[in-house]
């Protein structure tokens, strides 16, 4: 059995298959665009991408919006605030201009532009949550937002905010030898997507610098020794928020064109170790709790903690397509 449109015919291993069958038959019909067009490489269908809007995750993603464009609750409130929400959106491909999406995107850019915050600086360095903006960036490009004002002072700031490392702290401890990864990621998502939209220089260069930082320590491991930073940055887990790990940062290299990087290579190792017998990826724990619990519960159920996981797989097999270790 072969997929893909492209001259090179991509014949996938019997396991490969099992897991793309297994997610084109996913309730969820943006799992399912998207495994089209990510995996087997199929052009995008912007009308199907419209019809997806009536899945259920994405139902539940926009449901209790208000008037305001807001969900009743505090922008930032994990993990059922406007700026959570928009991030789980865009991942699952909703159209550029969708207007409830947009709508919500306006409350998150206004919280964060409508006054200048006290961004503290330590030792020269900007101490700042810079995730924030970077996810409020990656959001507004991908919905069409970029000629907004607003869309543009994150990107400034996000630029006059980098480390010389290549990174972002909000740390006011820290020695400024090394930046956050977990700040880092997200942020540069944000400035990488704008730079795809616009052609930003600035926006571009920034992204690629905190590609180099990752790709400088393997992704996981610390300058001039196979020793994990943090073991637990190997585990599997969606969504990942704001939290650093191999999985989203492999995704990010893969959009930036990176991903086939030699310094890549031990993260893409131990993210093929993690493979089921039956081809799929499992979810190794949460970092949410389930819709209605605890206190910080989530809109949609993202899946059972150590069993196939449908976003987990989904990326993963996307990052390996990147990476050229789909093709048998």
């Amino acid at each position: 059995m072969t997929h893909g449109t492209d001259t090179t015919v991509v014949v996938m291993e019997a396991r490969g298959l099992a897991a793309v069958d297994w997610l084109l038959a996913s309730p969820e019909p943006a799992v399912r665009l998207l495994t089209r067009r990510d995996v087997l490489g199929e052009p995008a269908d912007p009308e199907a991408a419209r019809l997806g809007l009536d899945g259920p995750w994405v139902s539940d993603l926009l449901s209790g919006q208000r008037s305001d464009g807001g969900f009743g609750v505090h922008w930032y409130r994990k993990w059922t605030g406007a700026h959570w929400r928009l991030v789980s959106l865009v991942e699952l491909g909703v159209p550029r201009g969708e207007p409830r999406a947009v709508a919500a995107a306006d409350t998150v850019l206004a919280a964060l532009t409508s006054s200048r915050r006290r961004i503290p600086v330590v030792g020269g360095l900007v101490r700042s949550c810079a995730s924030v903006e970077g996810n409020a960036l990656a959001v507004a490009s991908r919905l069409g937002m970029v000629t907004d004002p607003r869309v543009h002072q994150l990107v400034e700031w996000l630029v006059e905010w980098q480390w010389p490392d290549g990174g972002w702290n909000c740390d006011r401890n820290a020695s400024g030898r090394r930046s956050s990864f977990h700040e880092t990621l997200s942020t540069a998502w944000g400035l990488h997507e704008y730079a795809q939209v616009t052609g930003e220089r600035a926006a571009a260069a920034a992204a690629e610098r905190a590609a180099e930082l990752f790709l400088e320590h393997r992704l996981y491991l610390r300058l001039h020794s196979d020793d994990a930073i943090d073991r637990r940055w190997l585990r599997l887990r969606y969504p990942s928020y704001w939290h650093y790990e191999i999985l989203p940062a492999l995704v990010l290299l893969s959009r930036m064109g990176r991903v086939r990087d030699p310094r890549a290579g031990a993260a893409l190792d131990a993210l093929e170790s993690r493979r089921l017998p039956d081809g799929r990826w499992p979810a190794q724990g949460r970092w949410w709790k389930p819709p209605g619990s605890g206190t910080t519960p989530e809109v949609v159920d993202w899946g059972t903690p150590g069993q196939p996981n449908r976003m987990v797989t989904l990326n993963a097999l996307r990052v390996l397509r990147s990476a050229g270790r789909l093709a048998a």
